[in-house]
């Protein structure tokens, strides 16, 4: 098959009519690149709408179950996080590439249609409720995983530089419209009846994947790489683990990921302690928790469509991979002196605000200068095992910590230490990379 890459489509292509070229500019993508964009950024709505019409649902359930139990969910997330890695290597080491995605998610979409049934039979059963919490902690750092690893094993560096923040505002917008729709919708169709059309969104984002993997057979960057995604990547199931353990580039992008999923940890325990303490009714914890996340992916949506992508291109990746970390030091430091929930409300937005718009696609680049096996399996490994195993230990040091102190501005000191060690990660991955696959235009 013929190399015809972006560049070289949009330079042997007529010229772009002005709409086309009013929105490539805009958005600061090449013309010949925004059906690609729209397909991600469709892929990524769908998903995180289907996450975010369910996410309330186990918000509340974790604060029903008492919030000095949560730690006992962080670690049965750990453990079933465990048990599903070895399955998803033996779909990755036997499917081909193409597939990975849809197999994923359709096992998934099983899953949903499962709870849906049982909480309909039994709507007040504790453990059904402690399984969903636990299942969908999993699904989304999973699917999310899956949905990333696809667009690293499309996209050349130079086009993940003006595509994935693009691509990303698709989550934010999913995020912003998800809570909305589970607010409108729980009352006529039940819980039973959100996890029937959160199934329906995955499948349809499943759809949208499928679509991209066509227009990228279509646009190749080499002649030989649209036969490679037709094969399996092989390998065993526990392939992903040894691969990061092979690689200290690797291990630096666990340590990034150890680093901020700590500092998210010790947010989401005191984000439960005072919606607990300042909203007793489990209505009114409902509604601020979709508040707290209709404004965190309105501000997500507008930098990610108008701001990261400019900013990687003209200061360079180790800003995204920074700022945010560098942001939350001071925005522990300013939680202890004054630990209301205003100025933790304005932590906890600017910190998962900044996380999906700048940390979270800088981190997806990192993965586009490695080999396939890798994208796939070791980013598998990170994003889920890693992530959670630094959930579970963190939870119980936040447990621990609290019982010794006694004073939330402990734990606020030893957030602003642990973000300024996850900023100089950021910057020597940012290095690394550079190293590793310089930056060039084309």
């Amino acid at each position: 098959m013929p190399n015809s890459s972006p560049r070289s489509a949009d330079t042997n292509a007529a010229a772009p009519e002005p709409a086309r070229r009013f929105l490539s500019g805009l958005l600061g993508v090449q013309s010949a690149e925004l059906p690609a964009a729209i397909g991600g950024l469709a892929m990524f709505f769908l998903l995180f709408t289907g996450y975010f019409l369910l996410r309330p649902v186990r918000e509340t359930m974790g604060i029903a179950g008492g919030v000095e139990n949560l730690q006992w969910l962080f670690t049965g997330t750990f453990i079933a996080t465990l048990a599903a890695i070895p399955l998803f290597g033996w779909v990755a080491s036997k499917a081909s590439r193409r597939r990975i995605l849809p197999w994923t998610y359709g096992f998934f979409a099983t899953n949903l249609l499962a709870f849906a049934a049982a909480i309909t039979v039994q709507p007040d059963n504790p453990w059904i409720a402690r399984a969903f919490y636990i299942w969908l902690s999993v699904f989304n750092l999973l699917t999310i995983s899956v949905a990333w690893s696809v667009l690293a094993d499309l996209f050349a560096l130079s086009q993940a530089k003006r595509l994935f923040a693009l691509m990303a505002a698709g989550a934010s917008a999913g995020g912003l419209t998800g809570p909305m729709l589970s607010v409108l919708l729980v009352g006529p169709l039940g819980i039973g009846g959100l996890m029937l059309l959160g199934t329906a969104f995955l499948l349809a984002s499943a759809g949208a994947a499928l679509w991209l993997l066509r227009w990228r057979d279509r646009h190749p960057l080499s002649p030989e790489e649209t036969s490679q995604r037709r094969l399996p990547l092989g390998g065993n199931p526990f392939a992903g683990f040894t691969t990061v353990l092979r690689s200290r580039y690797l291990l630096g992008i666990a340590a990034f990921v150890v680093l901020l999923a700590s500092v998210t940890t010790f947010l989401y325990f005191e984000q439960a302690r005072m919606v607990e303490l300042y909203f007793p009714v489990r209505e009114d914890q409902t509604r601020v928790f979709g508040l707290l996340d209709s404004i965190v992916q309105t501000l997500a949506i507008l930098t990610q469509l108008f701001l990261t992508g400019r900013i990687v291109r003209r200061l360079g990746l180790v800003v995204l991979l920074t700022l945010v970390p560098v942001v939350m030091v001071f925005g522990f430091l300013w939680l202890a002196l004054a630990p209301t929930f205003a100025v933790f409300a304005i932590v906890m937005v600017t910190r998962r605000a900044g996380e999906y718009a700048l940390a979270r696609p800088g981190r997806e680049m990192l993965f586009t200068v490695v080999p396939a096996d890798a994208k796939y399996k070791a980013k598998n490994v990170i994003d889920t095992a890693v992530y959670r195993g630094a959930d579970a230990v963190s939870a119980w040091v936040r447990t621990g910590v609290d019982a010794l102190a006694g004073h939330p501005a402990v734990v606020a000191v030893m957030g602003a230490a642990l973000a300024l060690a996850w900023a100089a990660t950021g910057a020597a991955l940012a290095r690394a990379q550079q190293r590793m696959a310089p930056d060039s235009d084309t």
